[in-house]
């Protein structure tokens, strides 16, 4: 099973910048839809595409490692 950490990213930005971010915010300057985002974030959905994870790990500065881990079922 993937687990997507978008909530965990968020979180960490919101620490690092002192401020809040929202997915309409993300939705804003990534391009993916908010109810992409809020499926990834509430883990309803791991299907997405390699240019939105792509886009996710621009904005968060991070690896797509900081974004996906496999979790054994």
């Amino acid at each position: 099973m993937l687990k997507i950490h978008l909530k965990r990213l968020i979180a960490d930005k919101e620490t690092a910048e002192g401020r809040r971010i929202s997915l309409s915010e993300i939705s804003a300057i990534t391009g993916i839809h908010i109810s992409t985002l809020s499926r990834l974030a509430n883990h309803r959905s791991t299907d997405t595409t390699t240019a939105n994870l792509e886009k996710l790990c621009r904005y968060f500065k991070c690896s797509v490692a900081d974004l996906i881990e496999y979790v054994e079922d």
